[in-house]
């Protein structure tokens, strides 16, 4: 598995004109994943970026089930560990979260150079 590469981002309109930006350059939406602390925020930011949310697909059935389980720092760790973070990237993306910033997630590397 490629390790995406994580960009962070303060406010909502950032993250939908990078998204944008990035796929004006060709990355095709169902590589383009964002996290926030909050699920509904999570879920409204995917909707108006038009990008994906890291879901069952993605972590698979035992990870997201035992996420009903856990709390939200670790749901969230997990998320990003099943995208390919390291568990200490993990935990260091996920207290960006508790301050607020937006994440998002691109796994085509090698199509992308800078954000603007």
């Amino acid at each position: 598995m490629v390790k995406p590469i994580v960009h962070e981002f303060n406010s909502q309109q950032e993250l939908i004109a990078a998204a944008s930006d990035l796929k004006a350059r060709g990355i095709h939406e169902d590589n383009l994943y964002v996290l926030s602390h909050e699920k509904d925020d999570t879920k409204d930011l995917a909707h108006n970026a038009d990008v994906n949310t890291i879901g069952l697909k993605e972590e698979g059935l035992g990870t997201a089930i035992s996420n009903v389980f856990e709390s939200r720092g670790d749901e969230l760790r997990n998320k990003m560990t099943e995208l390919g973070l390291s568990d200490v990237e993990a935990d260091q993306y996920e207290k960006k979260l508790d301050m607020g910033k937006i994440l998002l997630f691109v796994k085509e590397e090698d199509k992308v150079n800078t954000l603007p």
